[in-house]
C-alpha cells in the first residue's frame, strides 16, 4: 500500500496510512494508593487530579511513554505490569492505553510546568476530592484498588523480541 490518498468511504479523500493519535496513562500502585497529578493553570484541565498521562512520542513504546509521563508530571520511576485497558477518547480517532504500574523510586513531586501537585491517593481521599478528579481516572483507581479489574501481563516469549508485546 502507498502513501497516497485515497477515498474514503463517504467520498471524501483521505491521507494513508490513516493517523491515529495516541495517548497513555499509568496508574501507579503502592500500597492500596493510586499516584494522581494535579493539572496545573493554563493546561486544558487546570485544577483538575488525574493519573498521569501524555502523548506517545514518534520515537518511543506507550510503556516508555507511559513511564515517562509518570517521572516528569509525578516525580515518581515506575515499571509497567502489564496493560489495564484501552479507551477511545474524543475527538474521533484518539485512543487511550493505561498501563498498572508498580513504584520503583521517588517522592510524588509536580513538574511546575503541567502539574502543581502530585500524591498518592486512597478511596477516602478521593471522595474527599468529589468533582476535581477526572471521572474516569476516579473509576480506574477504585477499580485498582478494590481488586476489580484485571491486567494482560507481557509476553515473555514473543518471537519479535525485544519488542514487546501482551498477550
Amino acid at each position: 500500500m502507498s502513501g497516497k490518498a485515497s477515498e474514503a468511504p463517504s467520498g471524501q479523500m483521505s491521507e494513508f496510512p490513516p493517523r491515529k493519535v495516541v495517548c497513555v496513562g499509568a496508574v501507579v500502585l503502592r500500597d492500596g494508593k493510586v499516584l494522581f497529578v494535579r493539572q496545573a493553570k493554563g493546561e486544558s484541565l487546570a485544577g483538575k487530579w488525574s493519573i498521569p498521562w501524555g502523548y506517545v512520542e514518534a520515537d518511543e513504546t506507550p510503556e516508555d511513554a507511559a513511564l515517562r509521563e509518570t517521572l516528569e508530571e509525578g516525580g515518581i520511576t515506575a515499571s509497567v505490569e502489564g496493560l489495564l485497558g484501552y479507551q477511545n477518547l474524543n475527538p474521533p480517532g484518539w485512543f487511550g492505553m493505561v498501563f498498572l504500574c508498580r513504584h520503583e523510586g521517588g517522592v510524588p513531586a509536580a513538574d511546575g510546568v503541567e502539574t502543581d501537585d502530585a500524591r498518592y491517593l486512597g478511596l477516602a481521599e478521593l471522595d474527599a476530592l468529589g468533582d476535581t478528579v477526572l471521572g474516569w481516572c476516579a473509576w480506574l483507581a477504585r477499580k485498582v484498588i478494590s481488586g476489580a479489574f484485571t491486567i494482560v501481563r507481557e509476553a515473555a516469549d514473543t518471537p519479535d523480541a525485544p519488542r514487546r508485546a501482551y498477550l
